[in-house]
């Protein structure tokens, strides 16, 4: 079981947290790049509920979708291209780049990304550490090329246990630009696709996409990339859904 969420005592010991994950960020990000039509960063769960078998159903997962026909026509088909960014996260100040932003125009660009993922070594293995994830990924559309759309992708197999909560980084930093989208894995907590939902899920439009086990991840992932892109191609997003609400103090 997921020990219960804990919380810093303070305004200023959260913010400092955020601080340092905003800082770690910035140290591997590039130069923003040429105007593209989505910033799309994924960031997924390497904490200690995730093993190895589950580790590598998520690399495959994330390279199959890369490689899958429609994914690539929904890419590259438009005009503009779509801009890509890949993390993984687990504990309070481990977050990981496996790709810096990447500017998906063609064939090889997506080639090169999906290897380079599938290379990565996983660098975590500890806490599940939600807030900390949103903040560095913040930090990472900071550096972003300037994209019509900015959307998060946050995969997560149990509930936050360390760092502030999620709500308290969205009450506190300004989201307002940024969607993001939750996939939640069973198999470890039965609540958690309703967590990702209340907690994680944020902005109009955005929403959570729910894989059983960590073997539905590949399936799961696919289509809500498939959602994603075709979402912002049409160039309008769905009625906003119910946002989190008030976070702790």
């Amino acid at each position: 079981m997921t020990p219960r969420p804990t919380f810093p005592r303070s305004s200023a010991s959260w913010r400092a947290l955020i601080g340092a994950a905003l800082a770690a960020a910035h140290l591997f990000l590039p130069q923003p790049a040429q105007a593209c039509r989505l910033a799309l960063a994924l960031g997924f769960d390497v904490s200690r509920s995730v093993d190895e078998a589950d580790y590598r159903l998520q690399i495959d997962g994330i390279v199959a979708a890369l490689f899958d026909p429609a994914i690539r026509r929904l890419i590259l088909d438009p005009p503009e291209p779509v801009a890509l960014a890949v993390f993984e996260w687990a504990g309070l100040r481990e977050q990981a780049l496996l790709a810096d932003w990447t500017l998906l125009d063609s064939a090889a660009a997506i080639d090169a990304l999906a290897q380079r993922i599938l290379l990565n070594e996983r660098r975590f293995d500890s806490l599940t550490a939600i807030g900390p994830a949103l903040a560095y990924a913040h930090a990472l559309f900071d550096a972003a090329p300037a994209c019509t759309w900015q959307t998060l992708d946050l995969s997560g197999d149990g509930q936050t246990n360390a760092g502030p909560h999620p709500q308290v980084v969205y009450r506190d930093t300004d989201f307002s630009a940024i969607t993001v989208n939750g996939l939640a894995i069973g198999g470890h907590e039965s609540t958690i696709r309703a967590w990702f939902e209340r907690h994680v899920r944020h902005g109009p439009g955005a929403f959570v996409e729910y894989a059983p086990t960590h073997r539905h991840f590949a399936e799961t992932f696919r289509r809500k990339l498939i959602r994603e892109l075709s979402e912002q191609m049409i160039g309008s997003l769905d009625p906003p859904l119910d946002l989190p609400g008030p976070g702790p103090s």
